[in-house]
């Protein structure tokens, strides 16, 4: 576990929410020292420090921090590896002796941690559990031989089994590892579950506990050095495509495909410009991607010269082969695609949207409008009533100018200050109101829907609320869609 030195005067620590209170997280030695321990409560940390300096944690950013760190140990290992979520263990397996043996191979790996800025505990053992036990009690070299003697006196909680366990081997009188070393594993195992015993015994080196790590993520990046600095569009334009080329190769073989790409050029003067585009949907068409790149290479101020090129892919989603077949060089959707895309760079991806279907009868609720780079297109559900408008609105009131006929539409009715005559009606279609839903447009109940064709041309969408009480006054038919 590492935390970075902070500039600041006294005890500090981090702090993470866990229930209802917070809990130190990690804390440095100036906090160790006042008596603060990792998984402290706050509140009791503060009663003991109240000098003590919080700041919340980001476990996120510790996550990246600590991969960057394992590409880091890599100097010392080929084969480093997660443990928990603070940790990190290497296989030195023949390493120590290019550092003058393993005292001085854990001082240089302390020093250089030093000069980063960065506090940590480490331990070396021949086997994975005590290396673990020792780095998290104080670290420490178990030399061939002596991890009995090494790990001995630490608590039985050092051996990764659940607290509930430890406070049990407590109470028997088992507080520390070498009280259970001479103990029968048979009782132990029947008392306490056969994982303290594969625990037990991967501290001591009798069971095999190998260190496997974690496949690197591919980093899909390419860039370019140039013999001579380029400063004009087409020159530009020609190196973009040469890095996309081999950007795609690398994406097809990792069966990705790119959604934001970022470009970044060097000038002769240090000085960068980058260009960054997205894609509606997953791609490795090197010269489809490279059309999107043309209106913000125009904007680029080369000055004396541009003389390196940088081209990422940092966002990436799976993009498995595709038969193409015989059709079209370019289908209907990647044609959509790349409208989608050019939109999308100009107005922003959350703006160009597209109307999904929902799961309701209820007009206002049908349809969802969701990103079109973010959603698939889905077919509308079978509908076997009356047709729908292709234009809805908020409901709009009309005046009918007197009482109308019950079970019937208006023979007139003015509308957007207009006059219209009804001269053919169909209907009615009767929706119900989602009873689970509170929705304060359909509070009066039923709605009956009727299509009207006027005689001034307007095919029109109106509904009447029949447990309203008819009366002069109140006002029950509303116009709420516009057909073709």
């Amino acid at each position: 576990m590492a935390l970075r030195r902070r500039p600041v005067e006294g005890p500090f620590a981090l702090i993470l929410r866990s229930g209802n209170s917070d809990h130190l997280h990690c804390l440095t030695r100036a906090a160790e020292a006042q008596g603060l321990h990792r998984g402290m409560a706050l509140a009791d940390a503060r009663a003991i420090c109240p000098d003590l300096a919080t700041r919340p944690a980001d476990l996120a950013r510790e996550t990246a921090a600590l991969m960057h760190l394992r590409r880091w140990i890599g100097r010392y290992s080929p084969m480093v590896a997660r443990d928990g979520s603070d940790g990190l263990i290497a296989d030195i397996t023949g390493v120590p002796h290019l550092f003058g043996g393993e005292d001085e191979m854990r001082a240089d790996l302390h020093a250089r941690l030093e000069r980063a800025g960065l506090s940590a505990a480490s331990a070396i053992a021949g086997a994975r559990g005590a290396a673990h036990a020792l780095a998290r009690h104080g670290g420490g070299i178990a030399h061939e031989g002596g991890i009995t003697e090494a790990i001995g006196h630490l608590p039985v909680s050092a051996l990764r089994i659940d607290a509930q366990t430890a406070q049990a081997l407590a109470r028997m009188g088992l507080p520390r590892i070498a009280d259970l070393v001479p103990r029968p594993r048979a009782p132990l195992a029947r008392r306490f579950g056969p994982g303290l015993v594969l625990r037990l015994d991967q501290a001591l080196g009798a069971q095999p506990e190998p260190v496997a790590p974690e496949a690197e993520q591919p980093h899909f990046g390419v860039r370019m050095t140039l013999p001579d600095p380029i400063g004009l569009q087409d020159d530009v334009m020609a190196g973009l495509s040469r890095l996309l080329g081999r950007l795609c190769e690398k994406l097809a073989h990792h069966d990705r495909g790119a959604r934001r790409l970022r470009l970044i050029m060097q000038r002769v003067d240090k000085e960068t410009a980058q260009v960054e585009i997205g894609l509606a949907r997953p791609m490795r068409d090197p010269e489809r991607i490279a059309a999107l790149f043309l209106k913000g290479v125009e904007e680029v101020e080369a000055g004396f010269g541009i003389e390196a090129m940088r081209l990422t892919a940092h966002v990436t989603e799976p993009l498995p082969p595709e038969q193409l077949g015989g059709g079209p060089a370019v289908r209907h959707e990647d044609a959509l695609a790349d409208l989608f895309s050019r939109l999308g760079n100009r107005l922003g991806f959350d703006r160009v949207l597209r109307l999904t279907p929902a799961q309701s009868n209820i007009p206002e609720r049908s349809f969802l409008l969701t990103p079109a780079a973010y959603s698939a297109p889905e077919a509308p559900p079978p509908h076997t009533g009356p047709g729908r408008p292709i234009i809805i609105f908020p409901p709009e009131a009309v005046t009918t100018g007197g009482m109308a006929h019950p079970g019937h539409p208006p023979a007139r009715f003015r509308w957007r200050r207009m006059a219209f005559t009804t001269l053919r009606a169909t209907g009615p279609e009767r929706i119900a109101p989602e009873w689970w839903l509170s929705d304060p447009a359909w509070r009066s109940g039923l709605r009956d829907y009727w299509r009207i064709e006027t005689r001034e041309g307007p095919r029109l969408w109106l509904f009447h609320t029949p447990q309203v009480p008819a009366s002069r006054d109140a006002q029950t038919w509303f116009i709420q869609g516009e057909f073709a």
